[in-house]
């Protein structure tokens, strides 16, 4: 381990499929150890996690740290959002979590809508249109599926809280997580008392939302963590807020980041309410806003149908007129939790490699759509869009983005930027620094430009044509009652 120049932090980023954690230099960012280990996730018409996979997990990550990890004096948790996790009395899980894709709630949060005023007054008090993701929704799935687990929940956590509860012994969120669950009001950045009363949920179950900056408790003694007791614990985030924390984001750089999710967003000093609910208002970890676009398939899609084709994933052909949604899982954005795929235009001549094409095309067309949405009315329109996550270093998706976009794209040098961010927030509690100042600090965002070239409008109209003519087949889905 190399000499560091300041104290050392630990960031997490325990997401969807894995839990990696950083061990950083506050100083000068630079990461001195690392860990990495997985998860698992149900498969079928639900997706679940037992969330006690997720601490052993974090174990093991912070085991391959080594003794960098017990020098941390502070550390922070990111983690996957709008998780429902249920615990008893004894803060053991009544059931395995209920992930953000889990789209089983589509009637519930359809319903939630209509009794509380319609997506206009949603929207208003909250910030967002609460659609399948979003943890009031899961609620109310639970509560009516299996009332008994629902009566047996003693407190209400969301994935990141679950894991800073395990450090700490206290039960708290922040204010990027909480907008995320539809029951916190980003009107009054409360937790909203008619929502959770017509939920039946007692809000005595609901964690503290820490502000940001403050300190959410400390390491106990009674784990087997490699970290000091009385080591600073920060307030945590949500994943795309501390990916936001990671980029040192200021108001109106757009980001679109590539994973299991597609998302889009920027900082906005302005409090989102889009009632179309394409666009959710979320509050970031910092104090802003961050509003965001996000859609269930993305680079998972991409890769099953490359599979399907017995192609490389970067094996794209160009000069084809078919169109293939990708909706694998359902959707999100457009909001059509029953669909599956939907392939049109196909043609003898089409080539395996032109449908892989096709593939990645669907995928970036709807997070492009909310672009606009997503940046305030005066920004830049020619600001790089940085592009994160997983499939950021893909060819393939680097030329999509930037042929359907007509922006310029870069791409950060930084990896695990939900890990930085999580870091960052950890050293802005020692140095008393705002952690995306700390992030610019480190330089994250730091990469290759990719000049624009001429938007492909052909190619976005007749993937937005085929969408428009086949919303009745993709609303009724293929499921069966």
């Amino acid at each position: 381990m190399s000499a560091a120049e300041g104290p050392l932090v630990v960031g997490v980023d325990s997401s969807t499929q894995s839990t990696k954690v950083l061990v950083v230099d506050a100083a000068t960012g630079q990461v001195v150890a690392s860990g990495q280990a997985p998860h698992t996730v149900s498969s079928g018409d639900g997706r679940e996690s037992d969330p006690r996979q997720w601490w052993d997990a974090l174990c093991a990550a912070l085991q391959q740290c080594g003794e960098a990890a017990h020098e941390a004096a502070a550390v922070s948790i990111a983690g996957q959002q709008h998780g429902l996790v249920t615990l008893d009395a004894q803060g053991v899980p009544v059931r395995p979590a209920l992930l953000w894709n889990d789209v089983r709630s589509a009637p519930q949060a359809r319903r939630l809508v209509e009794e509380l005023g319609g997506p206009k007054v949603w929207a208003q008090r909250t910030g967002s249109v609460p659609g399948a993701s979003f943890t009031v929704t899961k609620w109310a799935w639970l509560a009516e599926h299996e009332p008994e687990a629902a009566r047996s929940t003693a407190a209400v956590r969301l994935p990141h809280d679950y894991l800073t509860q395990h450090l700490t012994g206290e039960g708290t969120t922040d204010r990027g997580d909480a907008s995320g669950t539809g029951w916190w009001a980003s009107t009054t950045e409360a937790y909203d008392e008619e929502t959770l009363a017509h939920v039946e949920l007692d809000p005595a179950l609901l964690p503290r939302v820490v502000r940001p900056g403050e300190v959410a408790g400390t390491v106990r003694d009674s784990h087997d963590l490699p970290f000091s007791k009385g080591t600073l614990v920060a307030a945590g985030t949500g994943d795309n807020a501390a990916a936001a924390l990671g980029l040192g984001l200021r108001p109106g750089t757009p980001v679109l980041s590539l994973g299991t999710s597609g998302t889009v967003y920027a900082v906005s000093r302005h409090r989102s309410a889009d009632p179309t609910g394409t666009v959710a208002g979320f509050a970031d970890a910092r104090g802003d806003w961050l509003p965001l676009a996000c859609t269930l398939n993305c680079t998972l899609a991409v890769d099953r149908v490359a599979s399907l084709l017995g192609r490389d994933r970067e094996a794209v052909e160009s000069g084809t007129s078919v169109t293939l949604l990708p909706y694998l899982d359902g959707e999100r954005t457009p909001n059509l939790p029953n669909a599956s795929g939907l392939l049109h235009g196909l043609r003898h001549d089409t080539t395996p490699g032109q449908l892989l094409q096709a593939a990645y095309d669907g995928a970036v067309h709807a997070l492009l759509g909310a672009l606009d949405l997503v940046l305030d009315q005066d920004a830049d329109r020619t600001t790089p869009l940085l592009l994160i996550g997983g499939g950021a270093r893909g060819t393939a998706w680097q030329q999509t983005v930037r042929r359907l976009s007509g922006r310029p794209v870069q791409i950060p040098e930084a990896r695990e930027l939900v890990a930085l961010g999580a870091a960052a927030q950890a050293a802005g509690l020692l140095t008393g620094e705002d952690p995306a100042a700390v992030a610019r600090r480190w330089r994250t965002a730091d990469g290759p430009v990719l000049e624009a070239v001429e938007r492909d409008e052909a190619t976005l109209n007749r993937i937005s044509g085929v969408l428009s003519d086949a919303a009745p087949l993709l609303e009724r889905g293929t499921r069966t009652p």
